[in-house]
């Protein structure tokens, strides 16, 4: 991956961390934990949206919201199993 790549799936990671972050809790969790769940989220957001069907686009902005949306899912499935426990 060149160093593009790389800034971009950072900025774009700690962007829906942050957001997932503001949505389910009201603060993030710093800048590398919000990037880690962002990447991990878009992964899940991109499976999750192939799954059912749907498609947001490929442009930045549909790049964010669906991160955002695996992040979202990713931290609510944490909070459940950590409210379980």
């Amino acid at each position: 991956m060149e160093a593009y790549g790389i800034i971009m799936t950072v900025l774009i990671g700690s962007l829906a961390g942050w957001f997932a972050g503001l949505i389910l809790k009201g603060k993030g969790k710093g800048f590398w934990l919000n990037t880690l769940i962002g990447i991990v989220g878009a992964f899940i957001g991109n499976y999750l949206f192939q799954l059912i069907g749907f498609s947001i686009g490929s442009g930045l902005i549909g790049t964010v919201i669906t991160a955002t949306t695996g992040a979202v899912v990713l931290l609510f499935i944490v909070g459940v199993l950590r409210k379980s426990q």
